[in-house]
């Protein structure tokens, strides 16, 4: 797949392209969102399926941060490979492998949908999730027909100037879409984080203590994932502001609820961002709040 290349903070981004607003549509390749997801993470990490429950908050905020403040109405699932995950506003197109030759199965019925969605008007965007320089004649068609497609693609696609030279045909794939939709790796964290099975049984009661080391825990050990760069980043943002930025706040309060199996309150959400305040800044409290 695509050479892993040294990540750019997503709160790096530019800021200064207008928002462009609309419907979309989300066409995803199982086979490289599964490949997407795990970019940024050790080279051992197990290959499990893509959390899906999570896709769509993943995907609507990847395109906010690429300035696309579109409505993602639907995401089209390509797979030829059940997975038992079942969320809403997903349709999933389950495919027979066999049923063409040299894996195009899933190109193909990408490329069905992706007509379709043009001739017929349906949306505004598309945003699709592949690899394969095949889709570049289909996109320009869809465009043709007035319609926005975007790409997503792991943090490499920001140095074009050197993946032109390392992957010519990805790079004028890229080239061609009207935005290139990048997946943070805390974003990619999250889709690998597997659902949890609901308990049939009432939780026990809240232990306000217990609560508090795991919050510190699961900072702890975020903050000790953090290469330095980011880190330096997040000192210089937090430095004079209030609060925490908006990817670093939901990856964490994600992680803090498959480890606690529930949401938090709001008293705890404020208490999670206080203490990744602290751990940022390096400020050392002799008491904890209650």
């Amino acid at each position: 797949m695509k050479n892993d290349m040294r990540p750019v903070h997503a709160r790096n981004r530019d800021h200064s392209t207008p928002m462009r607003q609309g419907s979309c549509v989300a066409l995803i390749d199982s086979h490289y969102m599964s490949w997407l997801s795990r970019q940024g993470q050790p080279a051992d990490t197990p290959t499990e399926s893509v959390n899906r429950m999570t896709l769509g908050q993943v995907l609507s905020s990847a395109l906010k941060q690429s300035g696309l403040s579109v409505d993602l109405q639907r995401i089209y699932w390509y797979t030829d490979t059940p997975d038992q995950q079942f969320p809403q506003d997903q349709i999933t197109r389950l495919v027979d492998p066999e049923s063409a030759e040299g894996g195009d199965v899933l190109l193909l019925a990408i490329t069905a949908d992706l007509k379709k969605l043009s001739e017929r008007d349906a949306c505004q965007h598309i945003l699709i999730a592949s690899d394969d320089e095949r889709l570049l004649a289909l996109i320009d068609d869809a465009q043709l027909h007035g319609i926005a497609v975007h790409l997503l693609a792991d943090e490499s696609a920001r140095h074009m100037d050197q993946l032109v030279k390392e992957d010519p045909a990805w790079c004028q794939l890229l080239a061609q879409a009207d935005r290139r939709v990048f997946l943070h790796p805390l974003a990619a964290k999250d889709l690998t984080q597997q659902p949890k099975q609901v308990s049939q049984t009432p939780h026990a009661p809240i232990d306000p203590e217990a609560t508090r080391s795991k919050l510190q825990e699961v900072v702890d050990a975020w903050w000790t994932d953090e290469p330095e760069d980011l880190r330096e980043d997040l000192r210089d943002e937090l430095n004079g502001t209030q609060g925490i930025p908006q990817e670093v706040d939901r990856h964490l309060l994600l992680r803090v609820r498959h480890v606690l199996e529930r949401p938090l309150s709001f008293p705890e959400k404020k208490f999670l961002r206080e203490i990744v305040r602290n751990k940022v800044l390096g400020i050392v409290e002799e008491t904890q709040p209650a």
